[in-house]
């Protein structure tokens, strides 16, 4: 009845909702993750389910249960109704709204103060300083320069070398969405509301703006300072901002090539430009 789902998935969803019916496939296909709109007694759920290779639902399900609060409490995001981290399974309520990115709203200022002051209150939970999560980091990304990717060779050696000397401060850790953008953000009736948390972890609270500065902040000059008075602060630091900029771009571009995401991996190089100018 629904191919794209393991049997013991099949299984948790029938014994979650027997009588539920499958209306809508909202799976990308770039990765195995399923997303899939249910229907039962006039409700709209939403399941997830990840293939054997999926890192992303247990991220996912860690989100709904620990941070999430800020937001459900406000009709902001989905409500969890039931997981199981094992099978790579979790069903929400249903979020009404449209994406903001392809509309009109992508470009209002309101959208990103209400974006803005959504993300401050998630940053705002919790905060632990870590003193190897620098280090690791930076391991991430060279590892990344490992794999095969589109970066130039000569960049690759340029990039390697400023990574390995870069200092590793202790780093302050708040919850993240991990792919803060207008991608993951819907309008219903003029408000905001989060979804898709497959990227969210503990990190610098300035992880989270990295996407927007490269894409919509360069765009449209009206858009950060209206995020920012959402936020309530600009907290980047150049060194650090630095360091976030250029791991992000090197994740990107490699990731999306390993996917074959053209049009993202491209995204990736144009923040390797960005950061690499400043």
């Amino acid at each position: 009845m629904i191919p794209q789902l393991s049997e013991r998935q099949r299984e948790l969803l029938q014994e979650w909702m027997p009588a539920a019916e499958v209306v809508t496939d909202h799976s990308w296909g770039l990765v195995g993750t399923a997303v899939l709109e249910l229907h039962l007694d006039g409700e709209r759920y939403i399941a997830k389910a990840g293939d054997a290779s999926d890192g992303h639902i247990a991220r996912e399900i860690r989100a709904h249960r620990e941070w999430l609060a800020p937001w459900t409490a406000r009709g902001r995001a989905p409500r969890l109704v039931n997981a199981d981290e094992e099978a790579k399974l979790l069903l929400t309520q249903f979020l009404p709204g449209v994406l903001v990115q392809g509309t009109e709203q992508e470009w209002d200022p309101d959208v990103y103060r209400q974006a803005g002051e959504l993300l401050a209150a998630f940053h705002a939970q919790v905060a632990v300083p870590d003193g190897t999560h620098e280090a690791r980091e930076n391991q991430r990304s060279l590892a990344y320069l490992d794999k095969k990717h589109t970066i130039a060779p000569e960049l690759t050696e340029r990039l390697r070398s400023e990574i390995e000397s870069w200092p590793t401060p202790v780093a302050l850790l708040v919850p993240t969405h991990g792919d803060w953008q207008p991608r993951n953000w819907l309008i219903d009736r003029g408000t905001v509301g989060i979804i898709d948390f497959g990227r969210a972890d503990l990190r610098p609270a300035v992880t989270d703006f990295a996407r927007l500065a490269v894409q919509q902040f360069t765009t449209d000059p009206a858009l950060e300072p209206a995020f920012f008075a959402g936020y309530g602060s600009d907290p980047r630091d150049p060194a650090t901002w630095h360091r976030i900029q250029l791991r992000e771009a090197i994740n990107t571009t490699v990731w999306a090539h390993q996917v074959g995401d053209k049009p993202f991996e491209a995204q990736g190089h144009r923040m390797l430009a960005a950061a690499l100018r400043e």
